[in-house]
């Protein structure tokens, strides 16, 4: 029996297609739908529409009281529109595909793609190139963690310090800027360039952007919040953190920037959380290290994925190691200002043995950062005396 609807009063202009197109899904190519309605210009929109969806029309003449009444004969052109379709691999992340094709754009992953379209540009459209099994779980815990900077910090109960003591405090604060500058720059570098079927990446990097963009404006209010501009910025440091954003590739901009660079600011925040000398920058340190931690953990299950299926990316982990160096090698370094600040802070006072004691404790901490970052090359795969070398090498700006 042929089937039939009535669109009784609705028009074209207010949704009567999703009917008829309902209506025509369960038929295949060939058979017929008869419709009646109306709506005083359903005849000349229901031509129209069949003639774009490729459908052949034939009207029923005798139309009474205001009735339109036709027989529709499903085409093969919109069958045909998806014959070609394939799924996107699943909504779960297990069953993403290894390569995403450039045409499916930003195609929700799992979704019924039509073939075609234009080449979406996303260069970094592999599992290998992008994948991090961790990605899902950092993500979820990332967006939970998020912290507001008005409501988070005390800024209102900052400590009176002394002028000396605040002005260490700005300087380290001065340094931290423009290194999380640096830590936005990168990843933000990047997210354009992912293929969306990978979108756990993408959002787990967004949200790390938004991290980072938090600590700018943390350290940055805590710099100035007793009235002092921003202490000094010297060539050494801009030109280390220059080599983070020249690297191109993914993988060895995440390894360089937050397995060796994140990873050894792990333990100057945490330096700065045991020795900030008030309540305010105990704080925004503190809150800065919990995020600073969930980077470095996407990099290392990232790098650990990749080098599952490639090992030969340790001698390109390596020379990117070298590579730096050798660009570097000229360079100060860590800024006289920002040694002797941290010197400083670790002090607590003026007196020479405190001092003796602060630049100490800033030696101890250069000796942790190295042990650190010599633990994650060795998890990542370098034998122990490598990661030493390796380490050793890494600039002496800390990022």
């Amino acid at each position: 029996m042929q089937p039939t609807i009535d669109l009784e009063d609705l028009g074209f202009d207010s949704g009567a297609h999703i009917l008829v197109q309902r209506a025509l899904r369960s038929l295949s190519p060939g058979g017929k739908l008869a419709v009646q309605g109306r709506d005083p210009a359903l005849r000349l929109h229901l031509a129209a529409w069949c003639r774009q969806h490729g459908h052949r029309i034939e009207f029923i003449d005798a139309e009474s009281m205001g009735q339109t009444a036709a027989v529709i004969t499903r085409g093969q052109v919109e069958a045909d529109r998806w014959s070609g379709a394939r799924r996107a691999g699943g909504p779960r992340p297990e069953e993403m595909l290894d390569q995403a094709p450039a045409t499916w754009g930003l195609a929700a992953r799992g979704a019924l793609v039509e073939e075609g379209g234009p080449d979406s540009g996303f260069d970094l459209d592999t599992k290998v190139a992008v994948w991090s099994d961790l990605a899902p779980r950092l993500y979820a815990q990332a967006a939970a963690a998020q912290w507001d900077p008005a409501t988070a910090i005390g800024w209102k109960t900052g400590d009176a310090l002394q002028p000396d003591i605040e002005a260490a405090v700005v300087q380290v604060m001065t340094y931290l800027v423009e290194n999380e500058q640096a830590a936005l720059a990168v990843p933000a570098r990047f997210l354009g360039r992912i293929h969306p079927h990978y979108r756990e990446v993408v959002q787990f990097l967004a949200v790390q952007v938004a991290d980072e963009a938090r600590h700018m404006e943390v350290f940055a209010r805590r710099a100035g919040l007793n009235g002092q501009l921003p202490g000094t910025s010297t060539v050494g440091g801009r030109a280390s953190l220059a080599t983070l954003l020249a690297e191109p590739d993914f993988a060895l901009a995440s390894f360089l920037l937050s397995v060796l660079g994140e990873g050894t600011f792990l333990n100057l925040l945490s330096f700065l959380e045991a020795h900030g000398p008030d309540t305010v920058t105990r704080e925004v340190t503190r809150l800065a290290r919990q995020d600073e931690t969930r980077h470095v953990a996407f990099a290392m299950g990232h790098l650990e994925f990749q080098l599952g299926l490639q090992a030969e990316l340790h001698d390109r982990m390596r020379a990117a190691v070298e590579r730096r160096y050798e660009a570097l090698r000229n360079t100060a370094g860590l800024s006289d200002d920002v040694f002797d600040s941290l010197v400083i802070l670790s002090a607590g006072s003026w007196e020479p043995a405190a001092i003796t004691r602060g630049y100490a404790a800033v030696a101890r901490l250069e000796r942790e950062m190295a042990e650190g970052r010599e633990r994650r090359l060795v998890r990542l795969g370098f034998p122990s005396s490598e990661a030493s070398t390796l380490s050793a090498l890494h600039t002496r700006n800390f990022m």
